[in-house]
Formats: C-alpha cells, structure tokens, sequence
C-alpha cells in the first residue's frame, strides 16, 4: 500500500513538473505571425534543395509547391536525385516545365554514398555544392507540399530575428484510424523532447528542428563547418539544429500551410518509422533507453492500474493522485489533438498509445544490435 501511495504521488508531481516547468511545450503555440510590418528592403536569394530517393509519389507536387511560392526575391530550386529507381528526376522536369519554371530547377544526380556518410545528409551536402552561394538554403522533403506565403515568413522571421534555422513542423497525414490513434502522441512526444519555446526563447541551450522544413543561413552553416561535420548524422535535423546553435538563434513552430503526402496506413508503417531511429536519438546507449522505458512505464503505464488498485482498495491516497495524473496528462494532450482538428474524445489514447511507443523504442534497440538499425530508402546502416 505504501508503495502504490507513494508511486501515485510522485506520479502526479512528475506530471506536475510537466505542466509548469517545461517551458509549456502542450501549448502547441508556436507558429510563424501573420500581418508582421512590411518585410524592409529587397528579398534575399533562396535556394531550396529538395534530396529525393524514389519520391514518384509526391516529387511533381512538391516541386510545384516550392516553385509556385509568392516570394519577392530570387528562388531557385535543386532537386537531388538520390539514385532513384522511379522516374523521380523525370518527373521533377516534368512538374517544373508543365508551370513554365523549368529554367530555375536543378536537377542533380547524386553520386554514390561515401563511407562514413548516412544517405540524406550527403545528399544535402551535394545540393549546398551545386546551388552556389545564396544567403539562405531552404530543406525540404520530397513528399511534402508547402503552401504559396510558407518561404516569405519563413525569411521575414529569420532576417527580423535574426535566426540562423527557422524550421517548420510539417502538418503530417492524419486521416485513417492508426494515424488518429497515433500521430498527435507522435507530435505531442516530439515537443516533450524538444520543447519549441525553450528552442525559441534563446535562454535554453535546447537545439532542435523538423526535417520537412528547414531555412538555414548559409554563413552559419558554413561557419559550423557544414555537412561534413555532420556526416554520419541518422536524424539531420535535430542534429543540425545542435550544430548550428552555437553561430545564432534558432526557431522552430507548427506548420500552418505545409503537409506531408505520407500516409501510414497500417501499425507497421508507423511502427518502422520510429524503429529506425528511436534508438539513433537515444545515442545508442543502454542506460539511456532503460531510462527512456521506465520514464514511459511511470507516465503512461502505471497511472491506470494504480487508479484501479485504488479503488479496489479504497484507498483515496492511491486513487486521488492517480486519477489526477491521468486527467492531467489528458489536459496537456489536448491542444496536440486540436491542431490535428480531432475530438477530445481522443484524449484516453494517450496511454495506449505511449504504450504501443514503448515498445517501438524497444524494438529499435533490438533491430540494432541485430545489425538492421537505422534501415531507411533501401540502405541500412551499422
């Protein structure tokens, strides 16, 4: 009985510590401002470089999203074709001609992956390489399509700021039941992680950015000692906001008019896109990961059957702080599920579905000292 009073009131105060020391990360608050004043003077040049590896199913359209941007200034795009086996270079000429825009895309064919190199940061490297020497690069996916005012805030914030990566959380598909069930807790953990306004505020040392978007100042980039530096990177953004945090500010926030065409139909298409690189970002160290395990188990798994054990008990000193924790979690859950537009009545997947990520984390744990870590586009890496 001790035991279980004590676990319900610790588990309370941890989420406590959650809710008011984390720098609000459930908010869900941050996105780039509308109607700022007049951006001052002349529009900087942008390069956007797109790495694409078999990206048929989306490459037309985000090329004609990249292309098709209402900016001021001069933008180019270079697409690298990171040996596709899909017509993905074809059909990038294809979008770009159709919207008489083929004279500012760059195609490129990517050359074979050195040793020492993970597959989509050498492909970045090659378009930094071939795009010259614009003041700002803009990385974005090939499955993901960003609205026409998406590259103009995100230049505004990053020259009135002065930032040297301003990154967008993309708007993932969020449709069938698995990505209902279990996308916003996918979202809602990625901010626990990395809370954006301790990345934004500029007082914490917290570096972290979402790979669908990406605006990086070139100066800094070089100055950090670019992609080379980060060769072996499994998770490049992340590990490129880490990078550059030292030359500037950052900033990252929720897409408002940027979407990914992924769609994971299926458990086991979410599932192996945690595997490959929830080990990765653990360091692919033990201590971490039991750490990391035991931190779901005592969030998500306990508050349930310690509120149960409660009331079979009747002992409020149990239930109380149980049923408190649970509701609170579910509180902080909710403005995670509102961007994604989903019912409050989504809130008790919260649990399950932290459970379900636990063992996904598990299970890349696994899948590395198995020697099938980090498979991603058809390459695996030790």
């Amino acid at each position: 009985m001790l035991l279980a009073v004590a676990l319900s009131w610790a588990m309370l105060s941890a989420w406590m510590v959650l809710y008011l020391g984390r720098g609000g990360f459930w908010r869900s608050d941050q996105v780039l401002p509308r109607g700022r004043e007049p951006h001052p003077g002349p529009w900087p040049e942008v390069t956007a470089i797109v790495p694409a590896r078999n990206e048929a199913g989306g490459i037309a359209q985000c090329v004609r999203g990249i292309l098709g941007q209402e900016y001021g200034g001069t933008l180019r795009l270079v697409v690298v074709d990171d040996q596709s086996q899909d017509g993905t270079a074809r059909l990038a000429l294809e979008a770009a001609a159709g919207m008489g825009a083929a004279e500012r895309l760059t195609v490129l064919s990517g050359q074979a992956l050195p040793p020492g190199w993970a597959g989509k940061v050498w492909a970045m490297a090659q378009g930094v390489d071939a795009a010259g020497s614009p003041p700002y690069f803009w990385f974005t996916d090939g499955d993901i399509v960003h609205g026409p005012a998406v590259l103009e805030r995100l230049v505004d914030r990053a020259e009135q700021d002065g930032r040297v990566l301003v990154s967008l959380m993309v708007r993932l598909s969020c449709r069938g039941f698995w990505e209902h069930f279990l996308i916003p807790p996918f979202i809602f953990f990625f901010q626990k992680l990395y809370p954006f306004p301790w990345i934004n505020g500029g007082r914490h040392q917290t570096a972290g950015a979402a790979g669908g978007c990406m605006l990086v100042r070139r100066e800094a980039l070089e100055k950090a000692g670019g992609f080379a530096a980060m060769r072996d990177a499994l998770i490049d953004d992340c590990r490129l906001a880490a990078l550059l945090r030292p030359e500037g500010p950052l900033w990252l926030g929720h897409a408002e008019d940027s979407r990914s065409l992924r769609h994971y139909r299926r458990l086991g298409e979410i599932w192996s896109m945690v595997a490959r690189s929830a080990y990765v970002e653990l360091g692919f160290r033990p201590e971490r990961l039991a750490a990391a395990l035991l931190g779901m188990v005592f969030l998500y798994w306990l508050p349930l059957p310690l509120l149960l054990l409660g009331v079979l008990w009747q002992a409020p000193a149990v239930w109380t702080p149980a049923l408190a924790a649970l509701l609170l979690s579910w509180r902080l859950f909710w403005p995670t599920l509102r961007l994604y537009g989903l019912s409050p009545l989504w809130m008790p997947a919260l649990q399950p579905a932290a459970g379900l990520y636990t063992l996904m984390t598990a299970d890349s744990a696994r899948r590395h000292y198995l020697g099938r870590g980090g498979a991603w586009k058809g390459r695996t890496y030790s």
